[in-house]
């Protein structure tokens, strides 16, 4: 998993090294002491890179050290869900287990084993990859999330994940409250743009497993433009599979975009797909009916807007230790993606 991290010399910030070595040892081999790297650029959960002195690596993943959002930062399920999926065609780390003893290190977490990839956020983190290689990621970003939405619910034992029906509904009303919780501003367009989007949800014809989350640099890519595997599971559930592409619409960088919400722009580099070529992909390998993309992706906006918020007032608490550049340009990016939800509705 390469990417960002800090140094580690010294204690590191959500680790006890001692019992979490112990705890690891009874499940792998390893060969002491572990390093622990918290890597950067994550917003939300703390994802740590964790090494041994024969060079075997890990991945580690626990909730922030405070600020904890209701329903979120759940360690149980989110193992659960790379558990399950482990069969399927959707890539995912391999899972390696579980703690649930406070005493071994505070909070739950879980552990996987360490994928080899990239993470592309920046223009310059693109050039990595040939144009060649940038459309066939598109094309894998697509299919991917194709073969997440064909997950058989009860072959995997996540039929229970989550309630199936009113999906946007209850999305709408999760990041209001999340937001108004969060949020230390007045922001009056935030319930404007969600009150005409309560009122033109479009109907939900069915309900697959969704992400919740699914962008770029939440994958880990190769070089030659494949997806070496899916992270940051933490909010997925059962949905509107619709819905869930007009949040990779949402998240994607088009090379005209005005502005980039989390200051990621690799996606605006030449090869990448458009967002119309990702929704007609979409259409065309999965036979859905995409004609209320535009709804979902100002949905998407105003959704992103809200997550944004809550991300930004974590950071600020304190809650995870290393706050990246790009967060400080996020109470101008909610504005932003506000607006641009409210400009696509209007033009609907």
């Amino acid at each position: 998993m390469s990417d960002a991290v800090s140094e580690a010399s010294g204690p590191v910030a959500g680790i006890d090294p001692e019992p979490v070595t112990a705890w690891m040892a009874e499940r792998v081999e390893l060969s002491p002491p572990l390093q622990f790297e918290i890597i950067a650029g994550g917003h939300s959960n703390l994802t740590y890179r964790v090494s041994d002195a024969a060079g075997r690596r890990w991945v580690l993943r626990r909730p922030p050290l405070a600020h904890l959002l209701a329903g979120a930062h759940d360690m149980v399920r989110e193992h659960r869900l790379l558990s399950s999926l482990e069969p399927t065609e959707v890539p995912t780390p391999p899972v390696v287990g579980l703690c649930t003893d406070a005493e071994v290190n505070g909070a739950d977490f879980y552990v996987t084993d360490f994928v080899d990839g990239t993470v592309l956020r920046s223009l310059d983190d693109a050039e990595a990859l040939t144009p060649e290689a940038r459309g066939k990621l598109s094309r894998r970003m697509v299919g991917v999330l194709a073969a997440i939405h064909s997950t058989d619910l009860e072959a995997t034992g996540l039929a229970t994940l989550g309630r199936p029906e009113d999906y946007v509904a209850r999305q709408l009303h999760v990041w209001r409250r999340q937001f108004n919780a969060m949020t230390s501003r007045d922001l009056p367009i935030i319930e404007r743009v969600h009150d005409v989007l309560v009122a033109s949800i479009p109907p939900q014809t069915e309900a697959t497993l969704v992400h919740g989350d699914y962008r770029l640099d939440n994958c880990l890519s190769t070089a030659d433009g494949d997806l070496a595997a899916v992270l940051d599971w933490e909010i997925s559930t059962l949905g509107d599979p619709v819905a869930e592409l007009g949040f990779l619409l949402g998240y994607w960088v088009g090379a005209d975009d005005g502005f980039n919400p989390l200051g990621h722009d690799a996606t605006a580099a030449d090869g990448f797909w458009t967002r119309d070529q990702l929704t007609h992909a979409y259409a065309e390998l999965t036979g859905r009916d995409v004609s209320n993309i535009e709804w979902h992706f100002a949905f998407a906006s105003w959704r992103l807007a809200c997550i944004l918020e809550g991300v930004h007032a974590r950071y600020v608490g304190g809650a995870i230790p290393e706050i990246p550049p790009e967060v400080h340009e996020f109470p101008q990016s909610i504005v932003s993606l506000a607006e641009r939800a409210e400009s696509v509705l209007a033009n609907l």
